[in-house]
């Protein structure tokens, strides 16, 4: 009986497991490194260089079917499969110097194609004053592009998601929403007064990494524990929880005033597209309450909470205590 319930838990499909479950699996298998100056399950990777410095890694793949969405060009995409690294690298406070891409190319592409995949990347590298240095390419049967970029941290300023400690305040970088609005209209057909429908759909096509706030709170030593949201509030807030081994009480809700917007427009939720959205790429973080003003002077925080010793996470709103549940954008999974 044992063996055969242990046959049918190994032959789970990866639909049921979900990507994080999937991420676990793998992980367990990996023999660590010794002296691994970043634990496993971070935002990003490390090798311990010299002199307290650091090699930081990151490697983040986008594929055509599910990360672009209808509107979305080739140099958007390609841009985008840059951005989304640059923002693991910026929830660490490193800057980010080199990318190199790995390409996989349906053979129905043209030329010009090729040229705005190539122009998208370079765009996305500059614009963070990185390099996209080489790479390697392959047929395949969708778009996929997969980059590593790299970057040098200092040992002692580097935002890990581990370091939370109670009392400590919660703050994010900017507001939620938008982005679950926008793929709602690209996906879903949905409709919006055209400059709503703009900003919401930009957000989507258009992504950008909050570089700049993350280097500035790596320089001020308040931040405790920081994140890239880029699979939504809700999860960044379990992923942070699990990591530091404490709970929130989130009483201001960073919604977006076009995702309120568009929520009244539609009937939605306003809190649910904030919480269990993704793609955002805001910087969720921790902060030594008695250093707060410090971290105001040099990036503008919004304060949505506070970290408690309990291992719950919840949201107060409209007077009630409600639940945040742990989910937001999976690959593998319907979301």
């Amino acid at each position: 009986m044992h063996n055969e319930a242990s046959r049918d838990h190994n032959l789970k499909s990866v639909e049921e497991l979900g990507e994080r479950k999937i991420i676990d699996i793998i992980l367990k298998h990996l023999e660590p490194m010794p002296n691994m100056p970043i634990p496993f399950g971070d935002d990003v990777s490390a090798v311990d260089i010299r002199n307290r410095k650091l090699a930081v890694i990151k490697t983040d793949m986008l594929v055509g079917k599910t990360d672009m969405p209808p509107e979305m060009s080739l140099w958007q995409a390609a841009r985008k499969a840059v951005i989304m690294n640059i923002s693991d690298l910026a929830a660490k406070g490193v800057k980010p110097i080199a990318l190199l891409t790995a390409m996989g190319i349906p053979r129905d592409l043209k030329q010009e194609d090729i040229v705005q995949i190539a122009k998208g990347q370079n765009a996305g590298a500059r614009e963070y004053g990185a390099y996209v240095l080489g790479g390697d390419t392959n047929e395949a049967s969708d778009i996929v592009i997969s980059c590593t970029a790299f970057g040098i941290g200092e040992r002692d300023r580097l935002m890990l998601r581990s370091g939370a400690k109670t009392g400590d305040i919660v703050a994010v970088t900017g507001c939620f929403g938008k982005t679950k609005a926008g793929l709602k209209i690209l996906l879903q057909g949905l409709s919006a007064p055209q400059k709503l429908r703009e900003t919401l759909v930009d957000s989507v096509l258009m992504p950008h990494a909050r570089l700049k706030e993350g280097l500035s709170l790596a320089q001020t030593g308040v931040v405790t524990a920081s994140i890239d949201s880029s699979d939504g509030l809700a999860v960044s807030l379990h992923e942070l929880s699990k990591a530091s081994n404490v709970g929130f009480i989130i009483d201001n809700l960073p919604v977006a005033e076009e995702a309120r917007e568009f929520a009244d427009l539609h009937g939605f939720d306003a809190v649910e597209l904030c919480l269990y959205g993704g793609e955002e790429y805001e910087l969720v973080v921790t902060v030594k309450p008695m250093l707060w003003k410090k971290v105001e002077k040099a990036s503008a925080l919004i304060k949505i909470g506070r970290v408690t010793q309990n291992k719950e996470i919840t949201l107060k709103v409209r007077g009630k205590t409600l639940p945040i549940e742990p989910r937001g954008w999976e690959h593998f999974k319907t979301n």
